[in-house]
């Protein structure tokens, strides 16, 4: 059995080819499916099969348009309700794929309608888990409250997840491998290791959710310290179970205006730029959310802060960026949303006030400080003791709660986020200045 692994960075989302004998099957593809035809070419192989665990909140699937492009057969629980041309596949139902074997075992936890794709080829065995079994840890239960139809709630997902964990793997052999839709940097999960794959057995040791516990342990340990939830991830399930346009279509329909000296007054922009770039001049009221490498977690943090289907202009450096960042958005659904590309006039309407970090050490009461890290890393202990906390993905939606009698600094714990959080705060304050600390929050940590 041949198992390609494929790694999208930003998401953290790992899918996957599987081939034998001339034939592929695919699980849980990114929104792009080019990839994967291109290693079906490599192959000489025919895609036959798309297996989808769950209905995924953090990316929109590509499963529909493979359909359409090449005929494969989509396999899913039936209890995804799902909208597009598909076959069910849940316990007690197979698919001879060449020499390989799948079968399905129900996994409920992370979402009521998961599955684990169980793939078998003589004496091997691998697990596709999607989002039940992570590498050191287990999927989140707390995603589906409001998404779709969906009611479960999340303790009883969790209760699920116990079940699952304790019962659903235990006649599998310790030496399958284990390949999860995720990793480390992922909002499906927390505490995942940076490994791409495992062994059952190493997981059976080593991963907490399977030691000796008490279902009320289990939940209280599930449901504590999980990230927060992104506006996007119920709009993206909602995609998810009706199918996602053609991506190449949906992408390239979009509109490209160059030099733009400004847009309508009550926009919303989205500045991919560099901050320095960024600082040096703007269109008033832009949002800086960076996106100038995989490291940045542009797609996060875009369906963070603009809410699904709301309209906005983006920003980018070059023409030479354009197909990425359009790729990048597609990822989340949020493509049709654009407004126009855009690129800036050389002299842009606004720039941002130039930082005294000096004065700011030697005089912190004078300032407001705003930390927008999440909850549970201001849990973990603040880096300025009168800091008001307001984390970024609520910042639009809570900036009245910021005093503006003082000048207001704007961090986080690396100077990624706090680019976007002093942006949205300089745009919502109008009676006060607004600065970003930066990456100079690293002499203070």
């Amino acid at each position: 059995m041949t198992i390609k692994q494929f790694k999208d960075s930003p998401l953290a989302h790992f899918s996957y080819a599987i081939v034998s004998k001339g034939k592929m099957a695919l699980i849980d593809p990114s929104r792009n499916p080019m990839d994967y035809y291109s290693y079906a070419e490599e192959q000489n192989a025919k895609i036959m099969a798309v297996f989808e665990t769950h209905p995924h909140a953090d990316f929109v699937s590509s499963h529909l348009q493979i359909h359409k492009e090449t005929g494969a057969t989509i396999y899913v629980s039936e209890k995804v309700g799902a909208d597009y041309p598909h076959t069910t596949f849940d316990e007690g139902d197979s698919l001879s794929l060449g020499d390989i074997e799948f079968k399905a075992i129900n996994t409920p936890g992370h979402s009521p309608d998961s599955i684990t794709i169980v793939a078998k080829q003589n004496d091997e065995t691998a697990l596709f888990t999607g989002d039940t079994l992570f590498i050191g840890n287990v999927g989140r239960p707390d995603l589906r409250e409001k998404a779709g139809n969906m009611k479960a709630k999340r303790i009883d997902l969790a209760k699920q997840m116990f079940n699952t964990i304790k019962n659903k793997f235990t006649g599998l052999p310790d030496d399958a491998l284990v390949y999860p839709a995720h990793g480390a940097g992922s909002l499906c999960g927390k505490n995942m290791s940076d490994a791409s794959s495992s062994t059952l057995g190493n997981e059976r040791q080593g991963n907490w959710a399977f030691k000796e516990q008490t279902e009320d342990e289990f939940v209280e340990e599930i449901l504590k310290d999980q990230p927060f939830i992104p506006h996007y991830f119920g709009f993206n399930v909602d995609i998810n179970k009706s199918g996602a346009e053609n991506v190449q279509r949906t992408k390239w329909a979009n509109k490209l205006r160059l030099n733009v000296e400004e847009v309508e007054n009550d926009a919303v922009i989205v500045d991919t730029r560099d901050e320095e770039i960024f600082k040096k001049g703007h269109l008033p009221k832009s949002i800086n959310i960076m996106a100038r490498s995989e490291k940045d977690k542009y797609e996060t943090w875009l369906g963070a802060i603009i809410q699904p289907e709301e309209e906005f202009y983006l920003v980018i450096d070059s023409v030479d960026n354009l197909e990425e960042i359009l790729e990048r958005t597609a990822k989340i659904g949020y493509e049709k949303q654009i407004k126009g590309l855009i690129t800036l006039d050389s002299k842009p309407a606004k720039k941002s006030d130039d930082f005294d970090v000096e004065d700011f050490k030697r005089n912190k009461e004078n300032y407001t400080i705003v930390d927008i890290r999440n909850n549970s890393e201001v849990a973990e202990g603040k880096i300025f003791e009168d800091a008001i906390a307001v984390p970024l993905n609520e910042l639009r939606e809570k900036s009245d709660e910021i005093p503006t009698d003082k000048p207001v600094v704007v961090h986080c714990a690396g100077g990624y986020r706090s680019a976007a959080g002093s942006s949205i705060l300089d745009m919502k304050l109008k009676n006060s200045k607004v600065y970003d600390l930066s990456e100079a929050i690293k002499n203070f940590n």
